[in-house]
């Protein structure tokens, strides 16, 4: 939670309609060729098939579905484009752009292909590091709130020899802090774009990362703790462990929400994340989306983590009049974090008043983005009840909600 609130105090979702404090945008480097680890049927290891799903959107799905992130550009080998369009199916990526001869001219094109958004801060993240997760994306940009750049490392655990030219040990490295750098590396955009732009006109091209860059141009980058499981995939054998990691058997388990709210005086309502306007308000410490509160609790039932007044306690005061898409985002976070992915979601919405239909597509259209998944795979219904009880009486709205997720066995 301590990281949570370190990425809140420099980004946080603002109710919609308004503009989020800071602008994250990710930069994914694919355009490589990948000719250690190509797999059997001969394509660059981005594209190499991980549990039915592309290494690429493997990659991207973390980046994809996490709430500070605006902005996604993919930077790809100008040959591989009906590869890209193949792998990357039904994601919702903002640009794709040609990468150069180097990693370090790709990431360059990808910084160019942003300059017109200028967001503040930027991911760089290999497209062969699929196990990348939320919380070490939640790290590097934590750290970013006191730093112009950081970095996920693992810290070095092995004892390292140094070899002679022969093969045998001319002696041991004092291993004391040392670190594997890993991706994501993130930056204030501006100064990262400038460094490369430094570097490219003086003809350097032999930076191994975008943080040896940064350092050149003398600009602080910390390190952040990474994962072990954050590895890149170099050879054809790396590519053969992570099938198997992805080819762990999964279980699927679903969850039960219920919510209701009571009416107050107001001109709209808040259902599904959707605006809608009515003649009052639903009363509640948030924005009262009923529906999005069902759901959330849904989710976390099925991974057996609580509720959201456990989470998101009305007592707390951050969290008066927030968004309840924050609180179904982070229901998703908690599924991520333990391997698992959200397969689909189905509300059922009580209320006499306002009709639903015609808000249901971007009811699933903001729902599915939250999920990281197709919005037809999120079912919206309503009914009445026959003016029956309170929600007859037009006195609140009710939601149900179920949520089924893949968790490893």
């Amino acid at each position: 939670m301590q990281t949570r609130s370190a990425v809140r105090s420099i980004f946080h979702l603002a109710s919609p309609g308004q503009h989020p404090v800071t602008t994250i945008a990710t930069v994914i480097v694919a355009a490589g060729r990948g000719l250690r680890a190509r797999s059997a049927d001969g394509l660059p290891k981005q594209y190499a098939q991980l549990a039915g799903r592309s290494v690429l959107a493997q990659t991207l799905a973390p980046f994809l579905t996490h709430p500070a992130i605006s902005t996604t550009v993919v930077v790809i080998h100008p040959d591989d484009r009906a590869l890209f369009d193949s792998a990357i199916a039904d994601c919702a990526i903002s640009a794709v752009v040609h990468g150069g001869a180097t990693r370090q001219a790709s990431v360059r094109a990808g910084l160019e292909a942003l300059a017109g958004i200028e967001p503040d801060l930027v991911l760089i993240h290999d497209a062969a590091r699929p196990f990348v997760g939320h919380a070490v994306i939640d790290r590097v940009i934590a750290a970013l709130g006191e730093t112009a750049g950081a970095i996920a490392a693992d810290p070095l655990a092995d004892t390292l020899k140094r070899a002679s030219a022969d093969g045998t040990i001319a002696g041991t490295v004092d291993r004391a802090g040392l670190w594997r750098a890993q991706t994501p590396q993130g930056f204030r955009f501006t100064d990262i774009l400038q460094a490369h732009a430094a570097a490219a006109a003086t003809g350097r091209d032999d930076f191994t990362d975008d943080a040896a860059i940064a350092e050149w141009a003398g600009l602080s980058v910390k390190l952040v703790e990474g994962a072990s499981s954050n590895t890149k995939i170099t050879t054809a054998a790396d590519l053969a462990l992570a099938a198997k990691l992805m080819a762990r058997p999964m279980i699927t388990r679903s969850g039960l929400g219920f919510d209701v709210h009571p009416f107050a005086e107001g001109d709209h309502v808040w259902l599904g994340g959707v605006r809608i306007a009515h003649d009052h308000k639903l009363k509640g410490h948030s924005d009262a989306d009923v529906a999005l509160h069902a759901l959330t609790d849904a989710l976390l039932g099925a991974i057996g983590d609580g509720d959201i007044g456990q989470h998101f306690p009305p007592s707390d005061m951050q969290w008066k009049g927030a968004a309840s898409i924050r609180f179904l985002e982070d229901a998703v976070r908690r599924v991520i974090a333990r391997g698992g992915q959200v397969i689909n979601a189905d509300i059922t919405i009580l209320a006499e008043a306002p009709r639903i239909g015609p808000h249901r597509p971007a009811m699933q259209a903001v729902i599915s983005a939250a999920l990281g998944i197709a919005p037809g795979d999120v079912g919206i219904k309503a009914t009445t009840t026959e003016e029956l009880g309170f929600v007859g009486r037009r006195e609140g709205i009710a939601a149900m909600a179920v949520a089924t997720v893949a968790l490893p066995g």
